[in-house]
This record gives structure tokens, C-alpha cells and sequence, in this order.
């Protein structure tokens, strides 16, 4: 009976560790995405802020376009992070299942165990049995050995019964589980549905917008090369002045203007590595705000064929908001694009932060700065009532993505 019971308690710890793995693994990966999807929320909620408010849906077809594609993009991902949520919740409740129903068996053989443990204990209960029991023994040794039995059983039979009152409070505490991962499963489908319903909305709008600008294509085709046209002159432009602030940097260390990296003083040094050691971790270019354009090659929102180049990001935010600095560093030149905005670029050892699309600038070239230290007042376009800063990032004249660089950006 006592080997019996010996393995029912280790196939229980075998279950529950193999469960407090599974479960610590799995609720890891979930709070995970819990973050993921908190974050992928606020991004929706910031944009119809920022981007689809009454006021901001003025301005082009193609710029109501752009945002409700980006829009679309975020909508999309937060269905997924949703989805795999519910998937990973769904493999929690079968785990749970299958770990209620094992522990409903061995608690019914514990049980029957206990009961014919308590039934003979009762048939030989009186202490004259026990006495006799005692007394009966061949030898002194004999009889130790038989107290010791006697109190053994009786600490056994206590072990059992205590082990059946944890177990039942376990297997409570796991259909409480069960019941609330019951309920957390049915919140996100609700949510989801929600999400899908918004997504089909927003797809139909952005099929109507899609047929107003093939209506009238030439104008729309030409306001994209405008925009592309400011776009390529703000990179030529950045990548002239690093290169010059390397040469005149080079020129004042070794004499030399050559290369296409600084060279470092110790002092300039440190803060590059320190510059290097925040990669993820550095602050927002804006105190609060939205991505609405990413780094690198992106399909147009009209004409999906056609890939576009952003050698930097677009982060839209409040009027009358500035920007500010990312990081230490040194102002080592001031932008301003013929026919746009003034920008500021900023040295962090051989790293290079540009902050393009500013209105009123509230520092010069040499000055020094600090992180969170506003740079100038960000534009906003009173056509379409948008204000947006382009922030840029470069080691030497290496381009950098930002978001890589910069928290959850």
C-alpha cells in the first residue's frame, strides 16, 4: 500500500513540475505579447489622434492615403499579436485540462487508499491490541521495532491524509485557472472581432480613397514626385554635411580633411561607446508621438509595385511640440533645405542624429547639449494640419535605422 502511495506522490510532482515549467514559460511569452499588444493599441489610439482627428482630415488624398495605410499596417499586426495570445491561451487550458483530469484520478486512488487504511486502523484501534501487539515480541529489539512501525504508521496515515487535502486545494486552484483563462480567451476574441470589423472599414475607405486619386492620376503622380523630390534633397543634403563635419573634424586632430570616419579624441570616444551601449534604449526625438513613416524600403500605398526609400523615420505629434535631443552630444550643423524647413544635426563621438522639419531652432552650431533638451519647434503644415519631424540616424556616413536604436520606436 505504502509503495503504492509512494508513486502516486511522485507521478504527482512529476506533473506538477512539468506544469510549473510549461505554465512560467507560457505566462512569459504571454505578458509578452500583453506588452506587444498594449503597445500596438496606443499606436491606433495616438494615430486617430494625431492623424485622423476632424482637424487633420484636411490636406491631399495621398497624404489621408499614406496614414490610413500605415494605419491598416498597425490594425493588421494587432490582430496577429491577438490571435497568438488566444492560440497560446487555448494550449493553456488544454494543458489544464489534461492536468485536472490526472489529478482527479490519483486523488480517487488516494482516496480509496485512505479509506482501507482507516477502515483496518479502526478494526485494530483499541490500545489493548496495541499493547498485545507490543507485548507479544520475542525480544527487546523486537518490540523497539514494532513501536517504531506503529508510530510510523500513524505518521503515515497523517502524511496521506494531508497529502489528499492539497492535492483537492490544488485542484481547486486549477479550475479557478481554467475558468479565467476561459474568460481572458472570450475578451480577446471579442476584441478581436472589434479589430477585424475596424480593419474591413478602414480597407473599404482606403478602396474609396484609391478610386479618387485614379480618377485623377496625373495630379496625384506628380505631387508624389514633389514629395519624393524633397526627399532625396534632404539626404543629399544630411550626407553632405557629415561628410564636411568630418573633414573639418580630421582637419583639426591630424591635419588631414580624408576618410569617411571621425577621428576620435578620448573624450568623444567615451561617448560613442556610450552612445553605441543605449542602442534600443535611447529616448524618443519627441516627448510624445507616433511613427508614421519607418526606415528603410517600403511599397507605395498606390501603386504597390513601385518601393520607396526612407533613409530615416517620420514621427507625427502635437502642435506646438519640439524636438528634442536623443542623446549628449554637439550641435555641428543647421539644415535648411531651398523651399522647406530648418533641421539640426547633432554629434555623438562619430554618431550623427538629424532632426529635420523644424520651424524656429533654439540652438547654434557648437553648442552642447544633453538628452531631452529641445532643438527647435517641429513645423506643422497648415494644409493638412500634420506636424511631423524626420529624424535621421548615422554612424559616420554609415546610415543607421532608428528603430533600432530608439525605445519601441
Amino acid at each position: 500500500m505504502k509503495t503504492g502511495f509512494g508513486n502516486i506522490i511522485l507521478n504527482m510532482l512529476l506533473v506538477l513540475l512539468v506544469s510549473t515549467w510549461q505554465g512560467n514559460a507560457q505566462t512569459s511569452e504571454q505578458k509578452a505579447l500583453e506588452a506587444k499588444r498594449e503597445q500596438l493599441q496606443k499606436e491606433i489610439a495616438e494615430m486617430n489622434r494625431l492623424l485622423f482627428a476632424e482637424k487633420k482630415q484636411r490636406g491631399t488624398v495621398l497624404d489621408q492615403m499614406e496614414n490610413l495605410d500605415q494605419k491598416i499596417n498597425i490594425r493588421q499586426q494587432l490582430i496577429r499579436v491577438t490571435n497568438q495570445q488566444s492560440n497560446l491561451l487555448n494550449r493553456q487550458i488544454n494543458v489544464n485540462i489534461r492536468n485536472i483530469s490526472k489529478l482527479r484520478d490519483d486523488l480517487e486512488v488516494l482516496k480509496v487508499d485512505y479509506a482501507e487504511m482507516i477502515r483496518k486502523s479502526y478494526q485494530n484501534k483499541s490500545q489493548q491490541s496495541r499493547l498485545m501487539f507490543l507485548l507479544s515480541a520475542e525480544s527487546f529489539y523486537q518490540a523497539y521495532k514494532r513501536l517504531q512501525y506503529l508510530k510510523q504508521y500513524t505518521a503515515y496515515r497523517k502524511q496521506q491524509g494531508e497529502e489528499i487535502v492539497r492535492k483537492t486545494e490544488e485542484l481547486s486552484a486549477l479550475n479557478r485557472d481554467l475558468t479565467n483563462q476561459r474568460k481572458e480567451k472570450d475578451r480577446l476574441i471579442a476584441e478581436n472581432t472589434k479589430a477585424k470589423n475596424a480593419l474591413l472599414k478602414e480597407i473599404k475607405s482606403q478602396k474609396g480613397l484609391l478610386l479618387t486619386i485614379r480618377q485623377n492620376e496625373s495630379k496625384y503622380s506628380a505631387e508624389l514626385q514633389a514629395k519624393r523630390k524633397e526627399a532625396r534633397q534632404i539626404d543629399r543634403q544630411i550626407e553632405r554635411l557629415i561628410r564636411s563635419a568630418i573633414a573639418a573634424s580630421n582637419k583639426g586632430a591630424t591635419g588631414k580633411t580624408s576618410g569617411n570616419t571621425f577621428t576620435l579624441t578620448p573624450e568623444a570616444a567615451i561617448v560613442a561607446k556610450s552612445f553605441s551601449a543605449n542602442k534600443g534604449k535611447l529616448i524618443w526625438p519627441v516627448e510624445k508621438g507616433v511613427k508614421r513613416q519607418g526606415y528603410g524600403v517600403y511599397k507605395d500605398a498606390i501603386y504597390p509595385g513601385i518601393k520607396h526609400q526612407s533613409n530615416g523615420v517620420i514621427i507625427a505629434t502635437d502642435e506646438g511640440a519640439k524636438a528634442r535631443a536623443v542623446f549628449e552630444g554637439e550641435v555641428i550643423a543647421i539644415l535648411a533645405v531651398p523651399g522647406g524647413n530648418k533641421g539640426v544635426q547633432i554629434k555623438h563621438g562619430n554618431y550623427i542624429s538629424t532632426y529635420y522639419n523644424l520651424s524656429d531652432l533654439y540652438v547654434k552650431k557648437g553648442d552642447k547639449v544633453d538628452a531631452k533638451d529641445e532643438l527647435g519647434e517641429i513645423y506643422t503644415n497648415r494644409f493638412n494640419g500634420l506636424t511631423q519631424l524626420k529624424f535621421y540616424l548615422y554612424r559616420d556616413v554609415t546610415r543607421l535605422n532608428p528603430e533600432e536604436w530608439i525605445y519601441r520606436l
